[in-house]
């Protein structure tokens, strides 16, 4: 039975990027732990750990140069070259056939094309809290740690402004996905036992440690 400690390895998963989606895997799981309607946890969990397997295809390099640290920038180049001949250099399409080849169920395929500050307005439109939750949890981890849905959006609109062809464009792109992140919250937890405070570093710190080992097949 594989876990994502192992699956990580296999695919050469980038350190930064494999925190990224245990965090966001940590806030899933307590969202739904704590959530009062009917929902497909393991799902939601696993999705959420698997959800950025593409991501080296996108990688900026330099805006976090310490995430390539102790292998070094060559051994990434060559890590993404390597990844990008055998599945392309599309990170969704990648994503999607890494899922499939772990052995997630076409259901958790579906979550994660959802996944994304574009698919914001969509997901709030949608009834599934599945992917709500999943888009919402990526919204509260940044780079460096949990941030409210407020922090993300500006972290983004600094981190992607490249982008864009203007500000004018960049902001009222971000101010749609700002407005559209915090309507999701308020769905969420209406239907939650928790508050949006209570997400935070040392709250979702003991799920990390227990997702690194969490059975996928």
């Amino acid at each position: 039975m594989k876990n994502p400690r192992e699956i990580y390895a296999a695919y050469k998963t980038m350190p930064n990027l494999q925190l990224h989606q245990l965090r966001v895997a940590a806030v899933g799981k307590l969202i739904c732990d704590g959530f009062t309607k009917s929902i497909n946890t393991r799902d939601v969990i696993l999705a959420c750990l698997f959800h950025d397997m593409g991501n080296i295809l996108k990688f900026n390099y330099d805006a976090i140069p310490e995430a390539l640290e102790p292998e070094g920038r060559a051994y990434w180049e060559r890590v993404r070259s390597d990844f990008s001949l055998k599945y392309g250099t599309k990170v969704r399409e990648a994503t999607n056939v890494i899922v499939r080849e772990i052995g997630l169920s076409e259901h958790i395929t579906s979550l994660l094309d959802g996944v994304g500050f574009s698919q914001l307005k969509e997901i709030l439109a949608e009834e599934s809290y599945e992917r709500k939750i999943i888009e919402y949890a990526d919204c509260r981890v940044s780079p460096y740690g949990i941030v409210s849905v407020r922090e993300r959006f500006a972290e983004g609109r600094t981190r992607y402004q490249d982008r864009y062809a203007s500000s004018k464009e960049l902001n009222a792109h971000y101010d749609d996905f700002a407005k559209a992140g915090y309507a999701i919250e308020q769905q969420i937890f209406e239907n939650a036992t928790i508050k949006p405070e209570d997400i935070n570093d040392a709250t979702v710190a003991p799920f990390i440690e227990e997702l690194w080992e969490y059975p996928v097949s």
